[in-house]
């Protein structure tokens, strides 16, 4: 059995990013078989174990999560071709005045937020940004498989077997694409279930059916739906809600 980098196991078991790991390290806030561990780089057998301080798990609760209705014209992501970054919208006068979360709107809440998943320019819907690296692993990590679901309002004329296609069968960039769940919703709208995240998937599996894409909307990622949250309103992830 081979020592493999104390970050890196950390990540794996989702206690925190492989950043975090290493701030937590530098601050003597980890411990392996009870003995603290201060060393960057470190590396310790696969089967012992790991246990942050109660400073780590402090700053981890600290750590917010938001859900945005990204509405169309803005990125997820950092700002680009002078168009603004969802982030923007996360304001104390933007936040729903629904939101039953207790906590209060604070500037520090915007220091690292970022988005966890991508929502092209052109789509609306449920965005997450959260400052919380085990959060963004869950929703994208390599090994994610957290249901995405949207509502996709479509023209043209559906190729004879492409449905059957869109639910599984096609490939993008070479590499096949996960089983997904897609049906009609009414008769120019379908909803897609996806497991995976490339980029513009839908928009490009749409294509390869014979179907263009005017609209597309995320209404729920995990166990978390975008519910009657307007567009351009956000709200904090409560800490009863789980993905």
């Amino acid at each position: 059995m081979e020592k493999v980098r104390i970050s890196k196991l950390m990540s794996e078991r989702g206690l925190c990013s492989r950043r975090e790991a290493d701030a937590y390290i530098e601050r003597g806030w980890v411990r392996v078989d009870g003995e603290v561990v201060s060393e960057l780089g470190a590396r310790a057998f696969p089967n012992q174990v790991i246990t942050l301080e109660r400073a780590a798990q402090a700053r981890q609760t600290a750590r917010v999560t938001v859900l945005l209705n990204k509405p169309v014209g803005y990125v997820s992501g950092q700002a680009e071709k002078g168009y603004t970054p969802a982030v923007a919208l996360v304001q104390a006068h933007s936040r729903y005045p629904g939101d039953r979360s207790p906590r209060r709107f604070d500037r520090a809440h915007l220091m690292g937020l970022a988005a966890a998943g991508r929502l092209d320019i052109d789509s609306q819907g449920l965005l997450v940004l959260t400052q919380d690296g085990r959060v963004a692993k869950m929703l994208i990590g390599e090994d994610s498989s957290v249901e995405k679901e949207y509502l996709v309002r479509v023209q043209g004329r559906l190729a004879e077997n492409g449905l059957a296609l869109l639910n599984h069968g096609l490939s993008l960039d070479g590499k096949p694409l996960r089983q997904a769940q897609v049906r009609w919703q009414n008769e120019d709208q379908l909803r897609f279930i996806l497991r995976e995240g490339k980029k513009r998937q839908i928009r490009r599996m749409c294509e390869l059916v014979g179907l263009k894409v005017v609209g597309l909307k995320r209404v729920r990622i995990g166990n978390v739906q975008l519910g009657d949250l307007p567009p351009g309103q956000w709200r904090y992830l409560r800490d009863d809600e789980r993905f």
